[in-house]
């Protein structure tokens, strides 16, 4: 039994089929907002269905603003190593770190060399693997001239660089024995896949890891280990079994026995994502942690026990489930205390309609009080990016009122850069706002309507307040306009509707928090 100690990592898999793109990308988005680690797309450059795996990562990449990116795994026989370190720093820094490089040797040989590639033999393709290693790492460092003279990838007296901007991990994919002890030397993570390496292999794969990194000087735990995972397809064979709430358990096995501590899962299923973020992943961590607790103090397994359940009296008009009578701690949606920095507010809030049980959280499980507390966690964020917002904007407006009228050119053009850096911050902003909610209007709200009718009119006026947000935002877009054209006022108007997208926004997240408590404990996101 293994456990290298990792904090436990979970990310998705999405096929990048070329008649599905926009797909893809909602389910990139999805698993952004869940607050999952990673998004990964495999890497057949002759493959005529699939999207190209590095645009399409670049996409991702914009239209995210947390979760990690990486191929699993780039084909290496058509990706030359200098070129794909630069193509990894460059994204790594234009996406403020969030870029890891899943790395192969090469299969399907026959469409490599139709796309111009050169056919290797099993022991030449991990030579090219080694040499390219050596090639990345080169180039990363980012200083002085890289030379690297293999057999297959030659280098002499290229300038390293650019850096990424984060320590990129470099995972191999492998599993024969060569490749195996070539990740243990020289990876900072082993990326296999059930199907190629099942549960019952993967003792004996890390083991080999094991002895190459000690061999190397290095010590075991250096290597992460990421596993591609998938439901196991009702026929029979590899996979995760049973429903995602049997999950946990098996995920859970395969850390504290094998090690493996980051786990990719393999769907294009929208559900399957939601449920592999807010219940396979919280379970799962739990599972770990306390047996790594009870493992660290020596203690014996405590006796699971069995959850009592009661019957709570339902709200006229509304069916609720039965509840654990082990409770959560009571979940508190962020108050609104009234203060406004306008007299602008777009809509009433006075007519706001409100959902017909206004009782507490008292009687919920965690796990059902999981599901609000997370949109609490994604508003909080929108409220940091807000409130950076605002400090872009003071600090842009005491840099124009320190240098005056008598500027000089030197000084116009640093306050040219302060405003084009505010657009760019503010644009991204505005994009991950605007991506919330597309994703609430899309799936979110849609399932809540049909589940829970008697929250059919709050969420009707949430859908609104969506399109007086949308408005609002195009408003800070067209002000900042006015400030790089440097119109008369346009710091003061770009001030206003900075302070009118505070208010409205402020006022719809704590709204939402409020009036769709119960429903989202009672039937979560999906």
């Amino acid at each position: 039994m293994t456990d290298y100690g990792h904090a436990l990592e979970l990310g998705i898999f999405p096929t990048p089929e070329v008649s599905s793109a926009e797909r893809v990308l909602e389910l990139a988005q999805l698993a952004d907002v869940l607050g999952l680690d990673l998004v990964t797309v495999q890497d057949h450059p002759y493959q005529a269905r699939h999207l190209d795996a590095w645009t399409l990562l670049s996409v991702i990449g914009a239209r995210t603003t947390a979760v990690r990116v990486a191929p699993n795994v780039v084909n290496l026989p058509l990706r030359p190593p200098a070129v794909l370190a630069k193509s990894v720093a460059t994204l790594d820094v234009l996406t403020g770190g969030r870029v890891e490089l899943g790395l192969g040797a090469g299969a399907f040989w026959d469409a490599i060399e139709a796309a111009g590639g050169t056919r290797l033999s099993p022991r030449e393709a991990v030579d090219a693997l080694e040499e390219a290693v050596a090639v990345l790492r080169a180039m990363w460092t980012g200083e002085g001239t890289v030379r690297v003279d293999g057999r297959h990838h030659r280098v002499h007296g290229l300038h390293a660089g650019p850096a990424p901007a984060h320590p990129v991990g470099l995972w191999l994919g492998a599993y024969k024995p060569r490749m195996l002890r070539l990740t243990g030397r020289v990876a900072d993570g082993w990326l296999p896949s059930m199907g190629y390496a099942d549960p019952d292999a993967l003792g004996a794969m890390n083991a080999v890891v094991d002895e190459a990194a000690l061999e190397a000087g290095r010590a075991p735990e250096d290597v992460r280990r990421l596993y591609n995972v998938f439901p196991a397809r009702s026929g029979g064979g590899s996979g995760l079994r049973g429903r995602p709430s049997d999950w946990p358990e098996q995920l859970a096995a395969l850390t504290l026995e094998h090690g493996m501590s980051t786990f990719v899962l393999g769907t294009d299923d929208p559900g399957l994502v939601q449920a592999w973020a807010r219940e396979v992943a919280p379970a799962t961590r739990e599972l770990v942690e306390a047996e790594r607790a009870r493992r660290a103090s020596g203690s014996a397994p405590a006796p699971a026990e069995e959850p009592v359940e009661v019957q709570d009296e339902p709200a006229p008009g509304i069916e609720t489930p039965r509840r654990q009578a082990a409770t959560a701690p009571p979940f508190v949606p962020t108050p609104d205390d009234g203060r406004r920095l306008t007299g602008d507010l777009p809509w009433d809030e006075a007519s706001r309609p409100r959902y017909p049980d206004s009782s507490d959280s008292s009687g919920y499980t965690e796990a059902q009080l999981a599901v609000p507390r997370h949109l609490v966690d994604v508003h909080d964020h929108l409220r940091t990016e807000l409130a950076q917002v605002r400090d872009v904007v003071d600090q842009v407006a005491r840099g124009m009122l320190s240098v005056g009228s008598a500027r000089s050119a030197v000084n116009a053009m640093t306050m040219r850069q302060n405003q084009w850096t505010l657009g760019a911050y503010c644009e991204s902003y505005c994009r991950v706002v605007t991506g919330h909610h597309t994703l609430e209007d899309a799936s979110i709200f849609p399932h809540l309507r049909w589940t829970d009718p008697a929250a059919a009119p709050v969420i009707a006026r949430l859908e609104e307040e969506h399109e007086v947000i949308h408005d609002v935002l195009d408003d800070v877009d067209r002000a900042l306009v006015a400030l790089v054209a440097d119109e008369d006022g346009a710091m003061d108007r770009l001030r206003h509707v900075v302070d009118v997208l505070t208010d409205t926004l402020l006022s719809h997240l704590a709204y939402e928090e409020r009036e769709l408590m119960h429903p989202l404990a009672r039937h979560g996101f999906h």
